[in-house]
């Protein structure tokens, strides 16, 4: 008898949540499934993770529609893989924000990592004929992106290699929440299908929260402050340590430290 993939026999619908994490966030989480985070601001709604497909997407979207009108404008991918970003499309959103170095990810390896996942991972590609194809950046970053949604600060920041050359995350200063993506889990099993450990100390984020930090982790439920027993790789948690821990002050107004160019979407 052949063997598969353990993911292959995980079959059994998860229970999903929708909570408020503060004033403007909210955390789509499944029981160990990839997470999906909302960002509402003043004037437009930003989703961190778009789910692997459009139609399972179509959850996410009629739960925001729960508690906002307001357009969709933003999708940010946190890193490259299939099961985070090719549900992109059913957001209709406005610009898809991506670090260079996972753009670079997508050109090299995008077709091929789409199609790994997607026969791994067969209960989360629901609907997986409604993939358009790749999902591709519009705007792509380096270091630093800072956007106003109106009065609400968002910094969208690639703070070094950990689960992925590209990781990146989305954090509120004035809510105190962060998105960070595949960067942390808990209870769930850390992923290192593409390690990068020997990358050196990865960049300040100007992170220094003062007061607990709202999570919304790549996998499995939020939390209010990162638990000592959280399961992550060392890759992993040298990132997540650098981004709360041992990152100076923020300095000032939040000023993007990098450059962003337009890309036009293919796919």
């Amino acid at each position: 008898m052949s063997k598969t993939f353990a993911s292959q026999g995980d079959l059994a619908e998860k229970v999903v949540s929708f909570e408020k994490l503060s004033e403007h966030a909210y955390a789509y989480t499944a029981e160990g499934d990839p997470n999906t985070g909302i960002v509402i601001g003043d004037n437009a709604v930003m989703v961190v993770d778009t789910q692997a497909t459009p139609v399972m997407a179509q959850d996410v979207i009629r739960r925001v529609r729960e508690v906002t009108d307001k357009p969709i404008k933003y999708v940010v991918l946190s890193h490259y893989h299939a099961v985070r970003v090719l549900g992109a499309s059913a957001y209709k959103p406005d610009h898809i924000i991506a670090s260079q170095d996972t753009y670079e990810l997508i050109v090299e390896r995008g077709a091929a990592d789409m199609q790994s996942e997607i026969e791994r991972f067969p209960r989360l590609f629901r609907a997986v004929e409604s993939v358009p194809g790749l999902t591709w950046p519009t705007v792509v970053f380096r270091g630093q992106l800072t956007l106003w949604l109106g009065k609400l600060e968002v910094r969208i920041m690639q703070i070094g290699r950990g689960h992925t050359k590209g990781d990146t995350v989305v954090w509120l200063p004035a809510d105190q929440v962060l998105f960070s993506g595949d960067l942390v889990e808990f209870d769930a099993t850390p992923y290192a299908g593409m390690p990068t450990s020997r990358t050196g100390r990865p960049r300040s984020s100007g992170l220094r929260p003062s007061s607990p930090v709202r999570w919304c982790r790549g996998a499995a439920r939020r939390s209010r402050r990162p638990p000592r027993s959280a399961r992550v790789s060392k890759a992993r948690a040298r990132s997540s340590r650098s981004c709360i821990v041992r990152c100076r002050r923020a300095r000032g107004e939040a000023r993007s430290c990098g450059r962003s160019t337009r890309r036009p979407t293919r796919g």
